[in-house]
């Protein structure tokens, strides 16, 4: 990561608690936050000009789920260079592969990962991505 340029995360999830929890994470391992509510937030905040490097999406949101957000996010390709991944308690493989199908470039299950886990996870697959 150069140290003069943030990368910029997009965390999506409905859970206040998670959102909060993960944004402190992700600010103090060196990524500019940004956060959504849900799917239909998220789209907003990038069609008004907003350009992550990383999506972490949960999957299950009211509005629009992360699934939907997702179709959106590629049909439209809103940011085609942005990694994204994500995050759910959803873990059952027709979950994960409906994400994949969907373009997506990890799935972190949140039951089984602990904060510090989810973000060398998606430093891991953020790294990959970019080669």
């Amino acid at each position: 990561m150069n140290p003069d340029t943030k990368t910029k995360i997009l965390i999506i999830d409905d859970d206040k608690f998670l959102l909060d929890m993960y944004s402190l994470k992700f600010s103090k391992g060196g990524y500019e936050v940004n956060t959504a509510f849900n799917g239909e937030e998220a789209i907003n905040k990038i069609k008004d000009g907003y350009v992550p490097d990383v999506v972490l999406s949960d999957v299950i949101m009211p509005v629009m789920d992360g699934l939907k957000f997702l179709k959106i996010f590629h049909d439209e390709k809103l940011v085609p260079s942005a990694t994204v991944i994500m995050l759910s308690n959803q873990g059952q493989n027709e979950d994960i592969e409906a994400a994949k199908s969907l373009g997506i470039d990890g799935y972190i299950v949140k039951a089984l990962t602990i904060p510090s886990e989810v973000l060398e996870q998606v430093e891991k697959i953020h790294k990959e991505k970019r080669g």
